[in-house]
């Protein structure tokens, strides 16, 4: 809703009503009670603050652009106590430049808008007994003392309305109305409230007035320092028990005060933590597990037959191999990959493919038994039908609403930003700015490709000169390594900068779209961001999966990219090493990056702040002050907490089969990380402005998107990348006749069985090594196994059976491990309901009880009424038959 009351506008900016119209703030000295939470008076409650820097103090703009922008502030601020609101104004105690604006909603001013919001509030305890899990007693071992947080009471409760206003629970008029639905309400009133109206088009909102700098800041206070109790006595310290029993590194293990979170932050805020708390817990299974896997793979290195094959100097030591590039690179002994092949058991093991099959089991598990916890706080917080009853409509949306057409539910003319047409035409242009920026990201990855082909020939030449001394690390610097790791630290930075690029392109989109409510506007960014983010993150990690090594020819008839660069070709191993290397680097870069970014840099902002007001430790400052030297949390709020965490669980699922230690790492980091997030809010940054949230909104889909996206790339990492499914077909069909000669089944001549030879004497004069051939042997293995025909057969350089039979065996492996895998989490998914029996108990409880009430109240009151009138007409009919007394 635009609010119409009574609203002084500037017309097009021209002159300024006469200022005996305009209502001011009244101005007051601070009264040297640095944790007030109320005006001057003591009475009332400070519910937001507005910042601005006094115009006539102004150096930076012209003189008619500073009386353009008071004469804007001065109208906002009339409106504002034309809407009811209270405003009281004081100078800065450090800087005489500030001026803080203290706002207060009346109790008449909260009743109105709590209706026009759809607020629910309580309208008697709740009756239901709550049922304690068996094991309670062991949780509460991690949990926050009840004594020094004290268990939020239970309400029933419903949307406020003034007419039914003795059917609610209020003790106190005072706090019927908690701190965050009071700045909530007060918020949606600053984002509605006119300022100015220019070629008919009106102008308002905070947002609009922070942008263009006639406010520097607009929030709600904290109620105290996060260090030490506030002295007024009538201040809880809220802030104070979230740091000391949340945000502190001390809880690490605790379990997190949700509903106090909720309480002081709002839904939002708590959803997250929720959320985040949830995934970390569930982690701890898939950590163990990960972690019983990897070490089956550390115990079992030692019996890998085709490991020991590649270090023995009587196999591997006399395989010789052909170059990896054309004239700069040389032959090569096998026995240099001893090292990686050895790490490569480690990851290639059995226990791998055991791991694949039981995280793609346990997201569905992460994912089902979450939609029931979520459902639980939906009930507790009160916000099971948030989105149908209470979710407003964006003021940017609303300011555009100049189109008229009918409704075809209610018949009625509404209005709307834009016909059909001009819909469709938005669309198409967002639609083609995302798709142009995915090309651009496909692009550089195509750019890192190509750097990885040309940049090989380098090492490959130049590297053996320069370490030729050292043989330490020429064993472990091949120009492979060296390759991978410097394309890996390019990709990384490349990624870095598209995101920061990408970020604004986003918003702009967004914002050109639209979209009506803020769940629509945010839900809608998250799609863009994420397909971004997407394809920048988990470009480079597909190709090396399941492209690198995969179209490479053979050393007589190498592949070329764009017909100039040889195609890369992986180790004998295979590429999973390398992907795991990849994974590695993104993901640590990726955590170190953020940590900088969220963690160190508003504390340098901040110290920075707080040194630069020298006078601060001589004087005492205020609430509203200490809160203004803090950082604002920003317009996308915890967008990127949950993209940093949604990023992070594609990682530990879409590529878990290649590095069985990313759950155990993640579990890691989001312990740190639940505390750094928290540490982060209470401490450095100003107290958001508390929102409803029903779910984690669009991150729900996506999550289940990467879920079943991960059951197909760990297939096809098993069968394709790693090295597993050659190995068990060499086992169980090519060891033995009629294929092999051994007369059991064994990994024995695997090595031997699965390079193919390649006739020196057939090389090209294009690809021809310049470094002359040592030795009398007249062949070279191929340096990836891609299973060929020796020179002199018939179909000489060809695939040969063995290489048709590890085909059908990986198509066969992928169809059968993603069936079984999807039949079971169908299963799963059909067998756990999304909404607990109990919590729909609830919930039916609760309406019930709510309704009737209600209708109770409202027969009484009706009864009472009647009465009333029943009695006026007896007392007439009696007057009136009564005879009268001579």
């Amino acid at each position: 809703l635009v609010l119409e009351l009574n609203q002084v506008i500037i017309p097009t900016y021209g002159t300024l009503p006469d200022q005996q119209n305009l209502h001011t703030p009244e101005w007051v000295d601070f009264d040297d009670k640095p944790d007030s939470l109320f005006f001057k008076d003591g009475q009332r409650r400070i519910d937001f603050v507005l910042v601005y820097e006094d115009e006539s103090k102004k150096m930076t703009h012209k003189r008619s652009d500073r009386k353009k922008q008071k004469r804007k502030r001065q109208v906002y601020e009339s409106n504002l106590i034309n809407n009811g609101l209270q405003l009281e104004a004081t100078r800065s105690v450090l800087d005489e430049k500030l001026i803080f604006v203290k706002v207060h909603a009346p109790w008449e001013v909260l009743c109105t808008y709590a209706e026009v919001m759809h607020i629910k509030l309580p309208l008697q305890h709740n009756d239901l007994k709550t049922r304690h899990s068996a094991f309670n007693w062991f949780s509460r071992l991690f949990r926050v003392d009840e004594n020094i947080i004290k268990p939020e009471q239970e309400f029933f409760t419903a949307p406020f309305q003034k007419e039914h206003l003795s059917n609610f629970y209020i003790q106190d008029k005072d706090t019927f109305f908690n701190p965050a639905t009071r700045s909530r309400i007060v918020h949606f009133i600053l984002s509605r409230v006119e300022y100015a109206t220019k070629n008919n088009v009106k102008k308002f909102g905070i947002s609009k007035l922070l942008d263009t700098g006639i406010y520097k800041a607009a929030f709600p206070l904290h109620d105290s320092s996060f260090r030490h109790q506030s002295t007024d006595p009538n201040c809880p310290s809220e802030r104070y028990l979230l740091y000391r029993e949340w945000a502190h590194p001390k809880n690490i293990f605790k379990l997190q005060p949700l509903d106090f979170i909720r309480k002081y932050y709002g839904e939002k805020i708590g959803i997250y933590f929720a959320w985040l708390g949830f995934y970390t817990n569930m982690l701890t299974v898939a950590a163990v597990v990960g972690v019983g896997c990897f070490l089956y793979g550390c115990l079992t290195k030692d019996n890998c037959t085709w490991s020991q094959e590649v270090c023995d100097p009587n196999i591997g030591g006399n395989i010789i191999m052909c170059p990896q590039c054309d004239k700069v690179c040389t032959y090569w002994n096998l026995t240099i990959t001893c090292e990686s092949s050895k790490k490569l058991c480690m990851f290639d093991s059995f226990g791998t493919l055991v791991f694949a099959v039981f995280m793609g089991i346990w997201v569905t598990f992460f994912l089902e038994f979450w939609k029931r916890r979520q459902a639980e706080l939906e009930y507790e917080w009160d916000t099971v039908e948030y989105l149908e009853q209470e979710e407003q409509v964006r003021p940017e949306y609303e300011a555009r609403c100049t189109h008229v057409v009918m409704n075809e539910i209610t018949q009625q003319e509404e209005h709307v930003p834009y016909t059909a047409c001009e819909k469709c035409v938005r669309m198409t242009f967002c639609t083609s700015a995302i798709f142009f920026w995915i090309l651009l990201i496909i692009a550089s990855v195509v750019g890192i490709i190509v750097y990885r082909l040309s940049v090989f020939l380098v090492f490959s030449a130049k590297l053996s000169e320069h370490i030729s001394g050292t043989e330490a690390i020429r064993k472990y610097l091949t120009p492979q390594t060296a390759t991978s790791v410097t394309a890996s630290l390019i990709s990384f930075v490349v990624i870095m900068i598209l995101n920061i690029i990408y970020e604004k392109v986003a918003i702009l989109i967004t914002d050109f779209e639209l979209p009506r409510t803020q769940t629509d506007y945010e839900n809608s960014l998250t799609t863009k961001m994420f397909l971004f983010q997407f394809v920048n993150y988990y470009s480079s990690c597909f190709y090396i999966a399941f492209f690198k090594g995969k179209f490479v020819g053979h050393p007589g008839n190498p592949v070329y990219w764009l017909g100039k660069y040889r195609n890369e070709e992986c180790d004998p191993g295979g590429c999973l090493l390398e992907l795991t290397t990849q994974l590695a680097i993104i993901v640590g870069g990726k955590a170190i990056w953020n940590n900088i970014q969220e963690v160190l840099l508003p504390l340098v902002k901040n110290l920075i702040g707080r040194y630069s007001a020298a006078a601060r430790s001589e004087k005492v400052v205020p609430r509203w002050e200490h809160d203004y030297h803090l950082q604002p949390i920003g317009k996308l709020g915890l967008f990127y907490e949950y993209l940093e965490m949604v990023i992070q669980f594609g990682f530990v699922t879409l590529f878990v089969a290649s590095f069985p230690l990313a759950p155990l790492l993640a579990l890691i980091n989001n312990m740190l990380e639940i505390r750094l997030d928290a540490w982060k809010l209470t401490t450095q940054f100003r107290r958001m402005v508390p929102q409803k949230a029903q779910d984690i909104g669009a991150w729900q889909p996506i999550l289940q998107g990467i879920a079943i996206l991960a059951v197909v790339t760990n297939a096809m990492i098993i069968a394709f990348t790693s090295d597993m499914i050659p190995r068990l077909v060499y086992y169980w069909s090519f060891s033995v006749p009629p294929y092999g000669s051994h007369s059991s089944h064994t990994m024995k001549g695997y090595i031997n069985s699965t390079l193919s030879v390649f006739n020196i004497s057939d090389f090209k004069n294009a690809s021809k090594p310049f470094s002359p051939w040592f030795g009398n042997q007249t062949t070279c293995r191929q340096a990836y196994r891609d299973l060929r025909y020796p020179p002199g057969h018939q179909h000489q350089y060809e695939h040969n059976i063995y290489y048709w039979h590890v085909i059908a065996a990986k198509l066969a492996f992928i169809i059968v491990m993603e069936h079984v895998i999807y039949f079971v989490k169908f299963i799963i998914s059909y067998i756990i309901p999304d909404v607990s029996e109990k919590t729909k108990s609830k919930v039916k409880r609760e309406k019930y009880l709510t309704q009737k009430l209600l209708h109770e109240n409202d027969l009484k009151g009706v009864k009472k009424t009647m009465g009333k009138i029943a009695d006026k007409i007896i007392k007439g009919a009696d007057s009136t038959f009564r005879p009268k007394d001579e």
